[in-house]
């Protein structure tokens, strides 16, 4: 039997301190209910309000649990890639610190995970308590994931979430990635991701600590992210497809102003003194350039310290 506790709990937290108490009472009856040994991670991103001082008084209450604490705020993503090289858990799961996440939601995805074997299970907050001018951008948001992504969540940015500790292992968040961890998860080798309803409860404490230009870096890191995956290790065949593109768009116009010029062109103008003559001259300089994009980009790539970082699943 495995020492290590069944479930980690992952709990990012900015200034909380009125939350703290009552989430963890919350997770410890659930975890008790149910027969879960556990742990929780609580991981402080440079609060300015006594919220360490409440993790200390919680840990030093229940050996359950653990806290790290950043010298300033570095963003969800950073404390979401600590917390995940902290716990030691066989499933692992995440949750935000305003209690509008619910612990009771726990044993379901603990068993989504572990009996129907998904990689990794996303809450959907399908009825959410949350103003207009944060629920109709974040279903725009969401739709446009589906879209470029493939991936078929309902809410892809939720913060309540289950994965298998090898998912959490096995991938770096970084900037603000953490709202594309399916997208990352499904490129590392994890494609088993489910969905799960899960009750939203509304804000007991404080205010929301993002902004509506959270929506705008979204779809920026969406595109970003989806390159990465997808060209990270290739780059040379997503510059030199567009750059050949460019190049014989540029070729095939030269050639049939050549053509137009020597057997159709009765009014002796000049080629230069034609639009397409320019057109052609961009279209051919944009295709060199992506071209020498490419070839850079591939030197970069072929000297990465993680030019060979490949996953084992197996080994015997």
């Amino acid at each position: 039997m495995s020492q290590n506790p069944q479930i980690s709990i992952v709990v990012p937290l900015y200034n909380e301190e009125e939350s703290l108490p009552e989430l963890h009472q919350w997770i410890v009856r659930v975890m008790h209910a149910n027969n879960f040994s556990y742990e929780v991670v609580f991981i402080d991103d440079g609060s300015t309000d006594s919220s360490w001082e409440v993790v200390e008084k919680i840990k030093s209450a229940d050996s359950n649990v653990k806290g790290i604490k950043f010298q300033r705020n570095y963003g969800k993503s950073a404390a979401l890639h600590v917390g995940f090289q902290a716990v030691t858990g066989d499933i692992v799961i995440t949750m935000d610190a305003d209690l509008q996440d619910s612990p009771e939601e726990i044993p379901d995805l603990y068993k989504m995970i572990t009996v129907d074997k998904f990689d990794l299970v996303s809450g959907w907050k399908k009825k959410r308590y949350d103003p207009i001018s944060k629920t109709i951008p974040t279903k725009l948001y969401n739709g446009v994931n589906r879209m470029i992504s493939g991936i078929k969540l309902h809410d892809m940015n939720c913060g309540l979430k289950a994965y298998r500790k090898q998912v959490v292992k096995s991938i770096e968040i970084f900037g603000e990635m953490h709202r594309y961890i399916p997208v990352i998860a499904k490129a590392a080798g994890f494609p088993k991701i489910g969905e799960k309803v899960v009750q939203h409860q509304e804000r007991k404490y404080g205010v929301s600590k993002f902004g509506l230009n959270r929506f705008v870096n979204g779809f920026l890191d969406l595109f970003t992210i989806t390159f990465i995956t997808r060209f990270g290790k290739k780059p040379m065949h997503i510059f030199g497809l567009l750059g050949s593109l460019s190049f014989l768009l540029g070729m095939g116009l030269t050639a049939w102003m050549i053509v137009s010029k020597l057997f159709f062109d009765t009014a002796g103008r000049l080629i230069a003194d034609r639009a397409e003559f320019y057109i052609a001259l961009v279209a051919m300089i944009i295709g060199v350039q992506l071209f020498l994009a490419g070839f850079v980009a591939e030197l970069v790539s072929r000297n990465s310290s993680i030019r060979n970082n490949y996953l084992i699943e197996k080994e015997i």
